[in-house]
């Protein structure tokens, strides 16, 4: 048993292995990042990023109700006000050319479970409302958010690994990549738990009105 336990831990780290050099390599390829989080599933890190989100504020309900949305309906959220939350995500969805569905699912049974599918169902939202973008620094910069309010394994391992492929590839990028991080880890240390709302439900609610609740700037921006 005990030598079935260590191999499966290998094949874990391997996977997770896997995942960071896919993502090095090609920075775009979402699938290494659900490579990452999966060959982490068993990492003793994990139990700490659960114990932390089920402490935060207003989270505990919905994960015991085991709150999903249904797939966005984006032709529906565009026909909203342009100053809603509805509008601002469908605009964000139809611009970027993305799947509102792309994400890897997960069988809800366990509170992990939950924790990941939620966090994954909600990402463009978390884009949207924080002001952090979708190109390659913008997105190390949401994973330093998201380990400021979550300590998820994969924000770390990503922002590290976006840190080591810059370091690599574009040295000169590596100022803007640190302010990136620094802006989004501080942005994620201020607001309040993004994971405990229930964005789908007041979808008609303004977007700055959001913002302004969960403490972030109503005027979200990279630094120079």
């Amino acid at each position: 048993m005990a030598e079935n336990l260590h191999r499966r831990h290998q094949i874990h780290y391997l996977r997770t292995l896997s995942g960071v050099v896919g993502m090095i390599r090609n920075p775009e390829g979402t699938e290494s990042v659900f490579d990452i989080e999966d060959g982490l599933l068993y990492a003793g890190a994990m139990d700490s990023f659960q114990e932390r989100v089920s402490g935060l504020p207003g989270v505990s309900e919905l994960m015991e109700a085991r709150y999903l949305a249904p797939p966005l309906d984006v032709e529906a959220l565009i026909q909203l006000p342009e100053e809603s939350l509805g509008y601002a995500v469908a605009r964000h969805i139809v611009d970027h050319g993305f799947d509102p569905d792309y994400y890897r699912k997960v069988d809800v049974v366990t509170d992990l479970d939950w924790i990941l599918m939620r966090m994954r169902q909600s990402h463009d939202i978390w884009h949207v409302v924080t002001g952090l973008g979708t190109d390659r620094v913008g997105e190390i910069a949401l994973k330093a958010f998201e380990l400021a309010q979550t300590w998820r394994p994969m924000a770390a391992v990503i922002t590290c690994g976006g840190l080591l492929r810059y370091l690599l590839k574009d040295p000169e990028q590596m100022g803007t990549v640190l302010a990136g991080i620094g802006h989004g880890y501080q942005l994620g240390y201020r607001a309040q738990p993004l994971l405990a709302q229930r964005w789908e439900c007041d979808w008609e609610r303004p977007l700055l009105a959001w913002r302004q609740t969960l403490g972030l700037p109503d005027q979200p921006a990279m630094p120079a």
